[in-house]
C-alpha cells in the first residue's frame, strides 16, 4: 500500500460571465443569459435598482453587488477574490453589452491576467441594432464610443476621421446632440446620416437625413429625451486626399490636431507608415 502523502488539491476559480442585457425591451434577451443569470452565485451591475428590475422579470433572486465607473478600482480587487475564491459572477450593465461604451474592462483584463475564465454570454447591443436598420454600409464600421463632451475635442476627433473608409458610430447625449450635429454638417459634409433614438422602446425612432436636415427637425421639438445612437455614412473623398503629405499634415494641425497625431491620421488614410510620412516630412 503506498504510504505517499496524498497530493494537494489545487484550488478552482469561479468563471466570470459577461452578460448582455435588453437595450429596452425586456423580452430581448438569450434564453442562456436568463439561465446563467439564474445560475451564478451574484452578479455585479452598474445599477442594483434597474438590474433587480430585469431579474424580477424573470424570477431570479440573486446576491446584486454595484459595479460602475465611479467605484469600478476597489470594486473590482473584491470581485477578482470571490472569483478566486470560486465564486461564478456575472457582469451586467444597465443596458447592452457589457465593456460597450460600459464598465468592465479593469475587471475582465485583470480576471484574464489571473488565468480566470471569462465567457461572453452575447445579446443585444445598440451599436449593432442601430447599424442593422440604417441603410448605411456595414462592410467597415468605426464605433468611438461617447462624442466628446467637449466642443474643441469633438471637432478634433470628427477632423481626424474625416477621411476615415469607414461607417461612424457614435452614441451621444440627447442635450449635446444638436451641437454636434452641428458639428457634423460642418467638418464632414452633406454625407447620409442615421439618428436611431430610444431603440426597442415604445418611443423608437429612427431618423434619416443630412446632419443639417436631422438637426432642423430636431430643433423645432419642445425636448429632445433618450438615449441615441449616431450614424454618419461614409465620405467621398475629398480634395485632401490628393494633397502631397506635408499639407496634408499642416492641414490638421491648423485645425487644432497635435502634429504627432496628425502624421498618424495622414498614414491611416494613405495606407503609409508613420516612418514613412515622417520621411516625406524631412525632405528639403
Amino acid at each position: 500500500m503506498c504510504s505517499c502523502p496524498p497530493a494537494s488539491i489545487k484550488s478552482v476559480s469561479g468563471t466570470l460571465y459577461i452578460v448582455a442585457t435588453p437595450i429596452g425591451n425586456l423580452e430581448d434577451i438569450t434564453y442562456r443569459a436568463v439561465r446563467i443569470l439564474g445560475e451564478v452565485d451574484q452578479i455585479a451591475c452598474e445599477d442594483t435598482r434597474q438590474t433587480r428590475k430585469l431579474l424580477e422579470r424573470y424570477g431570479i433572486s440573486k446576491p446584486l453587488i454595484s459595479y460602475h465607473e465611479h467605484n469600478e478600482r476597489t470594486r473590482a480587487q473584491e470581485l477578482l477574490r470571490d472569483l478566486l475564491a470560486g465564486k461564478n459572477i456575472a457582469l451586467v450593465s444597465d443596458a447592452g453589452t457589457p465593456l460597450i461604451a460600459d464598465p468592465g474592462y479593469r475587471l475582465v483584463t485583470e480576471a484574464r491576467t489571473q488565468g480566470i475564465p471569462v465567457v461572453p454570454i452575447p445579446g443585444p447591443s445598440a451599436l449593432v441594432a442601430a447599424l442593422s436598420v440604417s441603410g448605411l454600409p456595414t462592410d467597415a464600421v468605426h464605433f468611438g464610443g461617447f462624442l466628446p463632451a467637449r466642443k474643441t475635442q469633438r471637432r478634433k476627433l470628427l477632423e481626424e476621421l474625416k477621411s476615415s473608409p469607414a461607417t461612424l458610430v457614435f452614441y451621444e447625449a440627447p442635450h449635446r446632440i444638436l451641437e454636434s450635429l452641428d458639428d457634423v454638417a460642418e467638418l464632414l459634409g452633406p454625407r447620409p446620416v442615421t439618428l436611431a433614438r430610444e431603440l426597442t422602446k415604445i418611443h423608437e425612432e429612427f431618423l434619416h437625413g443630412t446632419a443639417s436636415e436631422l438637426k432642423t427637425g430636431l430643433a423645432g421639438r419642445p425636448a429632445i429625451k433618450g438615449e441615441i445612437t449616431l450614424l454618419i455614412g461614409k465620405g467621398e473623398p475629398s480634395e485632401a486626399d490628393n494633397l502631397p503629405v506635408r499639407e496634408a499634415v499642416d492641414q490638421l494641425v491648423q485645425a487644432g490636431i497635435p502634429r504627432m497625431q496628425a502624421m498618424k491620421t495622414v498614414a491611416r488614410q494613405r495606407g503609409l507608415s508613420k516612418h514613412e510620412v515622417y520621411q516625406q516630412l524631412t525632405r528639403p
